[in-house]
């Protein structure tokens, strides 16, 4: 008789001590659950044999990639009903060590009879091995060394020029969009991208014949905006060979190469200062708790005195314990190795204590939500391509995490600010209007 899917649920009740609201389908084509909702698609009993060798998010997520598990139906919906009832039951348990939560787990007959269900669902296996797309560097030393933080955006950005062609569109930028109207009021994702670029110059003030200085500059976009609309001198750096091979050819094709460079370099590697300004937008996420003072205090050291700073940065909430923060293993694993986040009040006092006076702070988390959702709707109408550029398991790990991404924005569980701070000199003139805001009009 065919049942897994009614037994995998009567477990997944009796652990979470609710109903489950979302329905099941195992591999032996059996269902169980709520009708009329999105479907948990188990094609495989390895999904299991992944949950039970690395219980929790780290064997959903290789399940995931891997294929062995699978959403039918409106993946937000399923994500935020999942999430509802698995990953925030207990944030005390959350914020746990690891060591003491497999403790505690051990401890507890449920899940020891939990454990022996599933061992009983699955059969006898040996791990699977983890799918090709996880990140494998040996995990030694300190981190955001130069040779780790290269090896680390390699992984993210060097999958293929064509394939993010695909998600972003033709503006080829990677980070929050600023949406003057939604979509459902006819906004579109390229012209709230040219938005964002256009404001991140007007905030920094940009003329005819400054230098600017984009860290982190991914495909050369605000750098082509900055000196095609304001005239500037430009540098973009990125630790990415095929960004920069792609951003290169961009400012010739745009005949912009006595007014650009794009350079493979570190941002502790620029021996060029000073700059009038600097834009850094999506990129601190990749520097580091242990290294971000060092960050501020190096592009500090670059500016002119006067010289202004746009932090475009994406933040979470304080913890209560901040030394417990860590994060989750799905994206250090898949998408962003040793990145971090931190709190915005974090990042704005890091930036005073290297010496910036912080003049304004814009919050824009819901443009980031439409900016993901806008993303996805790429991907997944570009499905069967971006699978060919790149492989199935990378194409799933991508949209995975950019549909939960927006809804963590939506719900508020994490932010992303624009922090604009100057190198105010002694003398105490910052160079800033009265109403600092009119780049708003």
């Amino acid at each position: 008789m065919a049942d897994a899917a009614r037994r995998l649920t009567a477990l997944a009740e009796e652990l979470l001590g609710a109903p489950l609201p979302i329905r099941i389908r195992a591999w032996d084509h059996s269902e169980a659950g709520p009708p009329h909702t999105p479907v948990l698609v188990l094609r495989h009993r390895r999904a299991l044999h992944r949950l039970l060798w690395k219980p929790g998010e780290l064997g959903l997520a290789r399940a995931w990639v891997a294929g062995d598990l699978d959403i039918e139906g409106d993946l937000y919906e399923a994500l935020d009903l999942m999430a509802g009832l698995l990953w925030e039951r207990d944030p005390a348990a959350q914020r746990q060590s690891k060591a003491a939560a497999a403790l505690k787990a051990l401890r507890d007959p449920a899940v020891r009879s939990a454990a022996r269900t599933l061992i009983g669902l699955a059969g006898p296996a040996l791990p699977p091995p983890p799918p090709r797309e996880e990140a494998r560097r040996v995990r030694r030393g300190p981190l955001h060394t130069l040779r780790r933080d290269k090896e680390a955006i390699s992984h993210h950005y060097d999958v293929g020029n064509d394939f993010y062609e695909l998600v972003l569109g033709p503006s080829m930028v990677y980070s929050c969009a600023y949406w003057e109207r939604p979509p459902a009021e006819g906004g579109t994702l390229e012209d709230a991208q040219r938005a964002k670029l256009d404001l991140v110059c007007r905030k920094l003030a940009l003329r005819p014949g400054q230098r600017l200085l984009d860290v982190g500059c991914g495909w050369g976009s605000m750098v082509l905006h900055a000196a095609r609309e304001y005239g500037v001198r430009a540098v973009g750096i990125t630790l990415s060979q095929e960004q920069a091979a792609y951003a290169r050819k961009r400012v010739a094709d745009a005949g912009l190469t006595d007014q650009v460079e794009i350079r493979v370099q570190d941002y502790r590697e620029i021996a060029d200062g000073p700059y009038d300004a600097i834009s850094s937008i999506g990129m601190a996420e990749h520097v580091g708790s242990a290294r971000y003072a060092e960050y501020a205090a190096d592009l500090h050291a670059l500016l002119k005195p006067g010289g202004r700073l746009l932090n475009h940065q994406i933040a979470r909430r304080p913890e209560p314990d901040e030394e417990a923060y860590h994060v989750d293993e799905f994206i250090d694993r898949y998408v962003f190795p040793d990145g971090e986040l931190a709190p915005v009040g974090r990042t704005v006092a890091q930036l005073e204590e290297a010496g910036f006076e912080v003049r304004d702070v814009e919050a824009i988390r819901e443009h980031y939500a439409l900016t993901l959702r806008g993303w996805v709707a790429n991907l997944e109408a570009h499905w069967k391509q971006a699978v060919r550029l790149t492989s199935p398991g990378r194409a799933r790990v991508w949209r995975l995490y950019m549909a939960a991404s927006a809804l963590s924005f939506e719900r508020n569980r994490i932010g992303v600010n624009q922090v604009l701070a100057v190198r105010t000199p002694d003398d105490g003139a910052s160079g800033m209007r009265l109403r600092s805001r009119d780049w708003l009009g």
